[in-house]
């Protein structure tokens, strides 16, 4: 590793860079969503009875109680429970507005992090490559002798960057897909989730 830095020289501390960040966003989106699930089924049941009960503020409380944006979605049309069903739909779809992006923050920049590496790497290459042509050029002018191991030292080297940026493209990119589809399984459950709250309160008398 330390030879790789080396030989590799800023591109490498950039590649190095991109993929602590990666890691970083990775763990941390994984926490985060992690917390952003919820047993859906055995919370819709229980919003399900409560409000066929009409015990609207206990449904409230439960929502309140419960961690992540479902919960914080079938609350806001709870809260509009005496409405119309188009403003009840209209506030859920307002405060999933708001989820959405959160449950996608940073995620995007792993994608740019999977895109760029790979660049960084073939651009490293090419300086690399540069150089090491440049090396046989001046000892070919200086009348030095010039033999295979000099141009296969320097490409050897030019290749290190290449090898970085597609080792921490190709583990990103999966990340990246990964943290995507646990996004849509968790938007899924919320919208089917608005779905059944708003057939609950269609059932509802006070429903207008």
């Amino acid at each position: 590793m330390t030879i790789w830095l080396q030989k590799g020289g800023i591109i490498v501390y950039l590649i190095l860079f991109c993929s602590i960040l990666a890691l970083a966003i990775f763990i941390e989106r994984i926490w985060q969503l992690r917390r952003a699930r919820i047993n859906t089924v055995k919370f819709m049941s229980e919003i399900g009875t409560t409000l066929k009960e009409n015990k609207i503020k206990e449904a409230v409380d439960i929502c309140g109680r419960t961690k992540g944006p479902i919960a914080r979605i079938l609350k806001a049309g709870i809260l509009k429970h005496d409405r119309s069903k188009a403003e009840i739909k209209e506030a859920i779809e307002d405060t999933g507005l708001h989820e959405v992006p959160e449950l996608e923050k940073n995620i995007g920049a792993l994608a740019t992090i999977a895109h760029i590496t790979p660049l960084l790497g073939l651009l490293g290459t090419v300086l690399g490559m540069m150089r090491a042509f440049q090396v046989i050029q001046e000892k070919a002018a200086a009348s030095y002798p010039v033999n295979p191991g000099d141009l296969a030292g320097g490409i050897w080297e030019a290749l290190i960057t290449t090898v970085a940026g597609l080792s921490v493209a190709i583990p990103t990119f999966v990340a990246y897909n990964f943290l995507v589809s646990r996004v849509g399984r968790i938007v899924l459950d919320m919208e089917r989730s608005s779905t059944d709250l708003l057939g609950i309160l269609s059932q509802r008398k006070n429903f207008q």
